[in-house]
């Protein structure tokens, strides 16, 4: 799970700052897999590799809103649902993060190894 601190101006200038929730369960990484033709790692690797901008923009929009959630007061669910997307969709808080993911490659690249889930080493 990653928690992003963000910075912003609310609507009615207000300065804010709010702690923000992503993750991807391994059976929603292992959909996006499915549901990309080659993989979801071949589809990364083809948009940068041709520097597609349209595509690449997708792609942080998906990944963003896809693992966008709250986790439960009691810790056991990561909360997420369309009205949940949709509100999150509407705040400076999404545009000031996906502005992030857009122009600082670091940021991304942080930001997608920071949703996806640990590898557990069994012995």
């Amino acid at each position: 799970m990653l928690v992003k601190k963000v910075k912003y101006v609310d609507y009615k200038n207000q300065p804010r700052e709010e702690e923000l929730y992503f993750n991807l369960s391994k059976a929603e990484i292992a959909e996006m897999e499915l549901s990309h033709k080659g993989g979801l790692s071949a589809k990364i690797n083809r948009i940068v590799a041709t520097e597609d901008g349209e595509e690449i923009i997708k792609l942080f929009k998906e990944l963003i809103i896809k693992s966008y959630g709250i986790v439960s007061d009691d810790g056991k669910r990561f909360i997420k649902n369309d009205q949940l997307r949709e509100e999150f969709l509407q705040t400076e808080a999404y545009s000031e993060l996906f502005m992030e993911l857009a122009s600082d490659a670091d940021a991304a690249s942080a930001f997608v190894n920071g949703i996806i889930p640990q590898v557990e080493n069994k012995k």
